[in-house]
């Protein structure tokens, strides 16, 4: 790892990855999801790129540990974007309302074109008069380029021990 003592700063290759840098993409994320701006949000993964949200019982970054709640390739994550956005997602129809914060962002390691961070969210979401809140902790691999940030690995790690009736994870946590 390739960091100030701070953890603020890491290097990867020839270009420096500020905690303001992932704040910012982190918090442009949220943004769009609020808003149902699916398609805006497809372009942040890379090509290769991996959604995972694991089951409470999720012992470690091993995918042969536990259950996943969702685990979609690329092609996966488009399929489910495009599913979201029709009528035939009849859980999401019409869309959840959220409001999603993102804090305690860390910078934990540095690779040859990646960073590895962390992250805690929490996500309060609205549907069929129900307000429910989902907590956990992001941990994800971003590919670094040129044109910025992109999900190499998106994980999202709910912490709460269960979900209330109507908690259903139709919508992307």
């Amino acid at each position: 790892m390739s960091a100030t003592t701070s953890g603020a700063v890491l290097n990867v290759g020839a270009r420096e990855v500020t905690r303001a840098d992932v704040e910012d993409f982190l918090y442009r994320e949220a943004q769009l999801l609020d808003e149902w701006r699916l398609d805006e949000w497809f372009t942040m993964f890379e090509p290769d790129g991996r959604m995972e949200v694991p089951t409470t019982d999720w012992a470690g970054w091993d995918a042969t540990t536990a259950g996943f709640f969702v685990c979609d390739d690329y092609d996966l994550i488009r399929a489910r974007v495009k599913r979201l956005k029709s009528r035939k997602a009849h859980a999401e129809n019409p869309h959840s309302r959220t409001h999603r914060m993102v804090t305690n962002v860390i910078l934990l390691e540095a690779g040859a074109e990646t960073v590895w961070i962390s992250a805690n969210f929490l996500i309060h979401r609205y549907r069929d008069g129900g307000a429910y809140t989902y907590v956990g902790r992001y941990e994800h691999v971003l590919k670094v380029d040129d044109d910025g940030l992109r999900f190499r690995v998106r994980r999202s790690i709910p912490v709460m021990e269960s979900m209330d009736p109507g908690a259903r994870l139709s919508f992307i946590l």
